[in-house]
């Protein structure tokens, strides 16, 4: 038997802290897999938002979303046409610190029509206006890819920025498989 896949392990830790009636966060929709994911985990009661800076991506999310099978009750999702960084403005002020997880899938949507990619920049300022949203014992994960160029900055920054939490703040850990060293990987952390 194998170990999880980075994204199936991201998930994981994401259901073990969040549940039915939750509010949650998709900080990078994409093609809408976490938007999905979220929205299951928090169910009809639930509230999700996903930001992307791509139309197309949110379109894409709002119709893996809409092609849902029937009898899978979903949390409704606010699709937000702007970037990551803004995430803390965007939240209703009522939901500051009571967010139970934010996913992060970095890099660049896979068939876009245009070579978009993730910056180190405003993704460490998602990530510090993330953990102020997380509530106490919140998960927060992120998927980094070194694959691509630009990539390897971002995940070293993202890696150095986790590193850096105060334990105090936040419990962090890494998630990868050293054997494959351009391959994704996981870095995620448990809000105190």
């Amino acid at each position: 038997m194998g170990f999880l896949s980075v994204l199936s392990q991201a998930q994981r830790w994401v259901k073990e802290r969040a549940g039915p009636g939750d509010c949650v966060v998709d900080a990078t929709a994409g093609n809408g897999s976490d938007t999905l994911f979220l929205a299951q985990s928090v169910g009809p009661r639930g509230r999700v938002f996903a930001f992307d800076v791509q139309a197309e991506a949110l379109e894409n999310t709002r119709r893996r979303l809409a092609g849902e099978p029937d009898g899978k009750a979903l949390a409704p999702a606010e699709l937000v046409l702007a970037g990551h960084e803004t995430m803390e403005a965007a939240l209703p002020a009522e939901l500051h610190g009571r967010i139970a997880a934010v996913m992060f899938n970095l890099g660049y949507l896979p068939g876009a029509s245009s070579p978009l990619i993730t910056l180190p920049g405003t993704t460490l300022a998602a990530l510090e206006a993330a953990v102020r949203l997380l509530r106490p014992g919140g998960a927060l994960t992120v998927v980094v890819y070194p694959g691509h160029e630009g990539g390897k900055d971002e995940a070293d920054a993202v890696e150095a920025w986790a590193a850096e939490l105060p334990q105090t703040t936040a419990q962090t850990v890494v998630y990868r498989f050293p054997q494959k060293p351009a391959s994704p990987y996981l870095i995620a952390l448990t809000k105190r």
